[in-house]
């Protein structure tokens, strides 16, 4: 049977069915799925849909209620307050309207628009902007083999009552594009202080790793016990381990592809890296010295 005769005996049996009994109905709906060969819910789609050759209503699209300054003026607050998700940025809104009249001109009419967003409407307007947030490039760890079996995975709570124990990672500074020597900072964060040093660092070099660490170690107010870190082949190496023996630190590292087990630093990777240095490169050695300026650091 053609799709043409179908569509013909559809429309002849379209109103009788619409009018039909509930009873009546079911009989109606089991002989047009044998004849048309339809599946059943199909069918029932046709049958309960409008008249063959009926044109379908067409829905008005509501005419958007937010400007672009609004939508430009979320976006600027939603980058400063540090990406916050939709329902806690709809709370946080008033709170950073008088730092948002400091740096934009503002209308009553676009407060107006921009306290009367929705969280959902939030999700749809931050879409693109979060999937471009994505795409960057927040670091560029290589896992390392050397040495793995020697260094301990560290996969339960930390729970030390005294400052030293401490988490460490690389974060890159490559920009957006990874050719080349570019600089590095090396994060540290004792667990149980909060206590935050950073250094950069030219490269990813095993060497510049470790003296790096080491001026972070004598910068210390106190002994530094232990270090966990990721499975970067910038810490699992013979140099570090090493090192870490001869002064007696204490070496473990998180499992691999499993950030959570660096959160603290990961977190402190944000605040104290990303917020002040951005994402572009930095490659030059009057970079790094700024850099470490900024770090605290001669």
């Amino acid at each position: 049977m053609s799709h043409q005769v179908k569509w013909e005996y559809l429309r002849a049996i379209h109103a009788r069915y619409r009018q039909a009994s509930r009873a009546l109905k079911q009989r109606i709906l089991d002989e047009f799925c044998q004849v048309s060969g339809y599946h059943r819910k199909y069918a029932l789609r046709l049958l309960n849909g409008p008249p063959p050759g009926h044109p379908r209503p067409r829905h008005r699209r509501r005419a958007p209620i937010y400007g672009s300054q609004a939508i430009q003026l979320l976006v600027a607050i939603w980058e400063a307050a540090g990406f916050p998700w939709s329902v806690r940025l709809k709370a946080l809104l008033p709170l950073w309207l008088p730092w948002a009249r400091t740096r934009f001109r503002l209308t009553a009419r676009l407060e107006q628009q921009l306290l009367a967003i929705s969280p959902r409407q939030i999700d749809r307007r931050l879409a693109a902007h979060k999937r471009r947030l994505k795409r960057r490039l927040y670091g560029r760890t290589k896992p390392g083999t050397l040495l793995k079996h020697h260094i301990p995975l560290k996969t339960d709570h930390w729970a030390v009552q005294m400052p030293g124990f401490t988490e460490i990672d690389l974060v890159s500074h490559s920009g957006n594009c990874a050719e080349g020597e570019f600089l590095h900072s090396l994060n540290l964060i004792d667990i149980h202080t909060t206590w935050v040093e950073t250094r950069a660092v030219m490269g990813r070099g095993q060497a510049g790793v470790q003296q790096a660490l080491e001026e972070m170690r004598l910068a210390l107010p106190f002994a530094l016990q232990g270090i966990d870190s990721d499975n970067g082949s910038e810490f699992i190496n013979a140099h570090l381990y090493r090192y870490c023996r001869g002064h007696e630190i204490q070496f473990t590292r998180g499992r691999p592809y499993k950030k959570d087990d660096n959160a603290h630093v990961e977190q402190k990777n944000w605040t104290h890296v990303r917020k002040l240095m951005g994402y572009v490169r930095y490659d030059s050695p009057e970079a790094l010295a700024a850099m470490n300026d900024l770090y605290g650091y001669d």
